[in-house]
């Protein structure tokens, strides 16, 4: 009897072995070029872009969900960091938008007709900063009772002229305005990722998560940098992080990307359409999608504005709830700010060319 049941035993190992042999495998999309530093291959994926089901948090601009393909590419395992931006301006003497004075001729172009002057004192080079000292709201939607402008805010003075970012070397780079991520992108031969691909990078390894971990808002904590606490009053710092945290303080997603939720949001190519997935056909996968023609946000009319995504370390559910994969947000091309960043891409034929 027990030598017929190690018989039986031994068949069945025999059998499930094959089995498992002669069970096809997903293929592997391997890079056609070598990866450049720092950067990960993102296999050619289909995908459901926009709100995923079952996301309560999903707002009006995400919806409807429609199918995208992309080719495969190659994107910044981090956000773009002081010490890769420093180099930059290094090597080219470049000043960043928030360095420059405001030019009232060219700023009036982009407001209501007939608004006043402001006074020339503060017309001066700054940025948006988050105001610590904010007081307990009530509405919301005016974000104006958090941020406030400080003259001398820019990429090496984050806080404002008495700030640094000595010792910050690997955090991530902040009032960055979108002519600046151009610049540097044309520096290093890369470009900024579209809505789709930042999604499919995202996405990593799944399919339709809402979160690049999966589907579950209790791993939020243990994944991202957002808000903890009382928004935008109560800061709770136990994840160990007051406001922006050096790229790599969480895990990477499945692909190993950094911070493609909180910390800082991300600039890509696309306009900021409020409309645009409704006039996409709901039958057909978009190939390469690159978003909008056309701007388009009721809220803001008189500016251009560029979709960012991942949200940042002011994203609280309260608020914006901005740390999900389909979220999306416009931000003004002429601004800069404390929790806006970039990372690149570079494609295969990109890279080929500069070698050529």
């Amino acid at each position: 009897m027990m030598i017929l049941l190690n018989r039986l035993v031994f068949i069945f190992s025999v059998f499930v072995i094959l089995g498992c042999e002669n069970t096809p495998s997903k293929e592997i999309e391997v890079p056609p070029v070598e990866a450049p530093q720092g950067m990960v291959w993102v296999p050619s994926k289909t995908f459901t872009k926009g709100a995923k089901k079952g996301d309560q948090m999903a707002m009006k601009a995400e919806k409807p969900a429609h199918q995208v393909q992309v080719d495969g590419f190659f994107i910044d395992a981090t956000e773009v960091t002081n010490k890769d931006f420093a180099r930059f301006v290094e090597e080219t003497g470049y000043i960043t938008l928030a360095e420059k004075p405001i030019d009232w001729e060219e700023m009036k172009k982009e407001v209501p007709s007939g608004t006043p002057k402001p006074d020339d004192s503060l017309l001066q080079a700054g940025s948006l900063t988050f105001n610590r000292n904010a007081l307990e709201v009530e509405d919301k939607n005016d974000y104006h009772q958090w941020w406030e402008w400080k003259i001398g805010a820019n990429w090496k003075h984050p806080e404002g002229p008495n700030s640094s970012i000595k010792g910050k070397e690997d955090y991530p780079v902040v009032h960055i305005a979108y002519e600046d991520a151009l610049a540097y992108c044309d520096w290093a031969n890369r470009r900024l990722p579209t809505e789709a691909e930042w999604e499919a990078a995202a996405q990593g390894e799944q399919e339709n998560a809402i979160f690049p971990w999966g589907n579950e808002i209790e791993q939020l904590i243990e994944n991202a940098n957002t808000w903890q606490g009382v928004f935008p009053t109560q800061l709770d710092t136990k994840d160990g992080h007051d406001f922006v945290a050096p790229t790599k303080s969480y895990p990477p997603n499945s692909l190993g990307l950094y911070d493609m939720m909180g910390n800082v949001w991300e600039i890509t190519q696309d306009y900021f359409n409020v409309n645009y997935y409704e006039s996409l056909d709901p039958n057909k996968i978009h190939k390469n999608p690159k978003g909008a023609d056309n701007p388009f946000n009721p809220n803001n009319p008189n500016e251009v504005e560029r979709i960012i995504k991942g949200g940042s370390f002011l994203c609280h559910d309260s608020y914006c709830a901005s740390f999900r994969i389909s979220a999306r947000m416009g931000n003004t091309e002429k601004s800069s700010s404390g929790h806006v960043g970039f990372r690149t891409v570079a494609t295969p034929e990109m890279l080929k060319e500069k070698r050529e």
